[in-house]
């Protein structure tokens, strides 16, 4: 039963003891197989070394560790249309493999390597910012996040997010989540690179006023009682207060502040509308509504885009700054030109064709030349992208 540091663990490798960190949560049970995720994860709860089965010092095959799915890709020759149980678990097979494929990559594990770290410096960040105990500044929170959004464009990084989304839902995590999406917002908008930093640092720390929220209010899966919703509204004043305290620049404030504001007045702590909404606390709510809907909940699985697209349709733009929301979700939809993806009653077809007045509703040929216009054919929907 050898005891491993975590930079020597490999994908593959057997848990022979629960890894439980510090404060008594447990990481992973006795018996658990190591994923590249989960080693990532035990770097973030600052895991020193962890006790694995004997026999596994060698790196063992990609097939140990990888999704049952060895399915080639689809021959561009149209097919007969299979069975729908069939044709199920071929969609989700192929969903599985193409998630399977991208996690492999070298630029995956070193997204997800840094994504980690940059989980335990925000949560550093954090309570300094909250006790006051040290010195903290806008310049060290964007220099440790630099290698998340090097090199990589919008849609690249939206595919690298998504495959990080097993990763627990904490504050955390969502708040690198908002701020990289914030930021790619900010690149389709034209905003200068000092902008673009000012805005991922607001991504970054509009949640903050969550830490001064009891746990158990924060990640309670009943109905919240409405003295427990007022608490949780909160946290958009206390994490304004907490900004203004360790000396962050007005915009900043205002975006922990206002970022559940909506432009119809509906929002809070202040109902405030439009123009007297900020332009970094516009941006950030659209990329914290996506960001929620996208994740997985105890009462529901994630949405795909164009799920999210819709609910922001029928929610009714008003909500939003119509230039940022417009901007984004024309973008999303539009990266998604020539995906494959599963409609509702079962078929899986390819985008050939979005509608730019129902931008959750394209243009899918499925079945060699048939084409379904989801704008017209309103009882389907697109459940996933492969």
């Amino acid at each position: 039963m050898p005891k491993l540091e975590v930079k020597e663990l490999k994908p593959g490798m057997v848990v022979e003891k629960a890894i439980i960190t510090k404060r008594g949560q447990t990481i992973s049970k006795k018996g658990t197989v190591l994923d590249s995720k989960l080693i990532a994860r035990l770097s973030f709860y600052k895991i020193e070394s962890v006790h694995v089965e004997d026999g596994f010092g060698e790196e063992p095959p990609v097939a140990e560790v990888a999704p049952p799915v060895e399915e080639p890709k689809p021959d561009p020759k149209p097919e007969p249309k299979p069975a729908p149980k069939k044709e199920e678990a071929t969609t989700v097979s192929e969903t599985m493999s193409y998630t399977s494929r991208l996690q492999a990559d070298k630029e995956f594990q070193d997204f997800q390597l840094s994504y980690s770290e940059n989980m335990a410096s925000l949560e550093e960040a954090f309570d300094t910012i909250i006790f006051g105990d040290g010195n903290i500044s806008e310049e060290s929170i964007i220099k440790k996040a630099e290698s998340l959004f090097a090199s990589k464009t919008s849609i690249q990084l939206f595919d690298l997010l998504h495959c990080m989304k097993s990763i627990d839902d904490t504050v955390y995590a969502h708040s690198i989540n908002v701020a990289l999406i914030s930021r790619a917002i900010g690149k389709w908008l034209k905003l200068p690179k000092s902008e673009l930093n000012e805005l991922t640092i607001a991504g970054m720390l509009h949640d903050i006023g969550k830490a001064e929220i009891p746990s158990e209010i924060l990640n309670k899966t009943g109905k919240l009682t409405d003295e427990e919703f007022e608490l949780i509204k909160s946290h958009a004043l206390k994490g304004s207060k907490l900004l203004k305290k360790a000396g962050f620049n007005s915009d900043i404030q205002f975006a922990a502040l206002q970022h559940h504001e909506r432009s119809d007045g509906s929002g809070y702590p202040r109902g405030l509308e439009a123009d007297e909404i900020s332009d970094f606390a516009s941006i950030i709510a659209i990329a914290d509504v996506y960001d929620a809907m996208t994740s997985a909940r105890s009462y529901r699985t994630p949405k795909c885009a164009f799920q999210v697209i819709a609910a922001f349709e029928e929610d009714g733009l008003q909500k939003y700054n119509t230039k940022y929301i417009l901007t984004f979700l024309e973008r999303i939809a539009n990266a998604y030109q020539n995906s494959k993806v599963i409609l509702s009653d079962g078929r899986s077809g390819k985008i050939v064709y979005i509608n730019k007045s129902r931008l959750s509703r394209p243009i899918v040929q499925v079945d060699g030349d048939e084409m379904v216009d989801l704008s017209r054919e309103t009882d389907i929907t697109i459940t996933s992208i492969l």
